[in-house]
Parts: C-alpha cells; sequence; structure tokens
C-alpha cells in the first residue's frame, strides 16, 4: 500500500508543505494538521493513479507497480483512494472555511490529473493550480487567516509545472507505450527539457525577487546556481546525442533548489 501511494513525490510535497508551515508560523497541532491534509492529498492522487492504472500497467508488465505484481488488490487500493480523498475536507475544517476550499480543491485538481486530464495536452493544468494552492493553503490555515502573498502563489505553480515535466522526462517512452499522451509526450523529450527548465528557472527567480526586501546573499547564489546548472545540463544533454539523463538531474537540481528556497522564504505573512 505504501508503495502503492507513490510515496517520493507525495513525502516530498507532504514534507515541504509541514516545512513552510513552521517557517510560515504554524505551531503546535497546526503543524500536524497541516501535514495531514496535505498528506491525504498525495495519498488520494497516488493510490487512485495505481487503481487507474491498473490494467495499463498489467499489459505492460510493470512488475514494479503493487496491483500489477499482486501483491495488493485494485479494490484495495481504490477504496484507500476514496477514503483518503473523502478525508481531505474533513482535515481542513480545523483551519476555517477558506482553508479548507483551498485543500479541497488541491485534492480536486490533484485527481483531475489522474483522470481525465493526464492523458490531454492539458496535463500540467492541474500541477500549476495544486501546486500554487498548497502553499495559500499554508498561509490562509494560520490564525486570523491572511491572504497568501501573490508571488508565493506563483512560485508553488511554477515549481509544480516545471515538476510535471521533470517528472515524466525518465518514462516518455513507456508511458507513451500504454496510451498516456500529456503534453510532456507531446512535446518529446527535448520540449519537455526546455518547459521544465523555463518553470523551474521562473519559479527560482520569483522565489529570489518576489518577497518583500532585496535579496538575500542565498538567493543570489540559488539565482546563480540555477542560471549555470541548466544550461550545462543541456549542453550535457546535446554532447550525449539526446540522452535525457543529463538534463534531467539538472531540472532535478534546480527542482531542489526551488523547494529549499520555498521552504526559507521566512515569514510570508
Amino acid at each position: 500500500m505504501i508503495k502503492s501511494s507513490h510515496p517520493e513525490p507525495g513525502g516530498a510535497v507532504t514534507i515541504a508543505m509541514t516545512l513552510l508551515a513552521v517557517g510560515a508560523g504554524h505551531r503546535g497541532w497546526a503543524i500536524l494538521g497541516v501535514f495531514a491534509a496535505v498528506g491525504a492529498t498525495q495519498l488520494a492522487v497516488g493510490w487512485v493513479n495505481d487503481w487507474l492504472d491498473a490494467d495499463r500497467d498489467r499489459a505492460a508488465g510493470r512488475t514494479d507497480k503493487p496491483i500489477a505484481s499482486g501483491a495488493v488488490s485494485r479494490r484495495t487500493v481504490g477504496i484507500s483512494g476514496l477514503v483518503a480523498a473523502l478525508a481531505v475536507p474533513l482535515l481542513g475544517l480545523p483551519f476555517g472555511p477558506y482553508a479548507t476550499l483551498l485543500i479541497t480543491l488541491v485534492g480536486v485538481f490533484a485527481l483531475l490529473y489522474d483522470w481525465p486530464l493526464k492523458f490531454t495536452a492539458f496535463s500540467v493544468v492541474p500541477y500549476l493550480a495544486a501546486f500554487g494552492l498548497l502553499p495559500a493553503f499554508v498561509v490562509v490555515a494560520l490564525p486570523g487567516h491572511p491572504a497568501p502573498p501573490a508571488w508565493l502563489v506563483a512560485a508553488g505553480a511554477l515549481l509544480g509545472g516545471g515538476a510535471h515535466f521533470a517528472n515524466v522526462l525518465p518514462d516518455l517512452a513507456d508511458d507513451a507505450a500504454t496510451g498516456v499522451r500529456g503534453l510532456p509526450h507531446r512535446l518529446g523529450a527535448a520540449g519537455s527539457s526546455i518547459a521544465a527548465a523555463l518553470l523551474l528557472l521562473s519559479a527560482t527567480l520569483v522565489l529570489v525577487f518576489g518577497p518583500p526586501g532585496p535579496p538575500s546573499w542565498a538567493g543570489w547564489t540559488a539565482a546563480a546556481l540555477s542560471v549555470v546548472v541548466l544550461p550545462l545540463g543541456w549542453h550535457a544533454t546535446r554532447r550525449a546525442r539526446g540522452r535525457g539523463v543529463a538534463m534531467f538531474r539538472a531540472v532535478i537540481i534546480v527542482a531542489l533548489i526551488d523547494v529549499l528556497l520555498l521552504i526559507f522564504s521566512g515569514r510570508v505573512v
């Protein structure tokens, strides 16, 4: 069940938002509440994804997938995804109606990616929306329900969009073979690499220059690293005659830089 929930990306998102909650000023039970609400969205999208993809995974011989390998039943995973999805708004209620609405929308957009948008040219839309709404939820959930700053929402959306293109780079061929035709598959490896790089670089610049006051030395360093790492990854990919491993690693490095900037952006209200 843990493996079927896609624990690596889901855990990374949950931990990042929990750390952002600490930096934003949440204390005590509220930190645990943010962790639970965000975690429920990630469990829901992971389990529902594997439930929907079970037949395609079996046809493709994906023995790394728990349902396809017979390690867990499809019914169990599907019911768990439904329970997690229904838990999302309930876990948002202690933070008030506006925060509840935001975290519910995160769950809705995540599930819209699972079906039907993953198979369309609009596959990036749920990532842009959900990742923009996640930091907004963290801020609105604070006492007094302050409005989230626009730069924080924009940075989250850009980071989510970049993560979508970066995440599928290693699996473009396998996905295409099983009928997945999202926007990255339509752009191809080169186009997806460029899209990931531009979105993540934009997220970096928003996180560096968006907050009030002059950028910190850490922000300048992060911006410089992003500007250097991405062209190096692109150059290494061209020298390797199109193999996207170097570019994939470059965009992952920039994504990690963006996540760290997001977490340590200081008080956001």
